[in-house]
């Protein structure tokens, strides 16, 4: 199974998904005058211009499957009428996600992206082996 790098998030006026593929992330850069890793940078620092945080919510919106007509509509109701920093951190994490991967996304392992497939016990936890702290007798 291949990455995909979208994300949903509860935003605006609803939950949606968000994915900036290789063709929104080249939008991204030319809206930007920034490569994605910069603009990342950018959102994470104290240096992110407006364009910043727009450009990445409206192109993730459409690379989560939303029209580009209403996506534009979404961004100026719900980002270019607030604040900058009221979105700053849901551009954060598309971006991050479309340049790193989700946290819950082992590239390179299959079974990892399969549902029911993940587990919060240790490996240690279900070993017959003691635990490498404890002296055998």
């Amino acid at each position: 199974m291949s990455r995909d790098a979208r994300i949903d998030l509860d935003w605006a006026d609803g939950t949606y998904s968000f994915r900036l593929g290789w063709g929104e992330l080249a939008k991204l850069q030319e809206a930007c005058d920034a490569g994605p890793l910069v603009v990342l940078e950018r959102l994470s620092g104290n240096t992110w211009r407006v364009e910043d945080i727009s450009a990445t919510i409206r192109l993730g919106l459409v690379g989560g499957g939303m029209e580009p007509a209403a996506a534009l509509k979404k961004v100026r109701a719900y980002v270019e009428a607030r604040p900058p920093a009221e979105n700053l951190l849901a551009a954060q994490a598309i971006l991050s996600v479309a340049c790193y991967g989700a946290p819950e996304e082992d590239v390179g392992n299959p079974e990892a992206a399969s549902p029911g497939s993940a587990s919060t016990a240790s490996r240690t936890e279900s070993s017959g082996s003691p635990p490498s702290t404890e002296q055998e007798p």
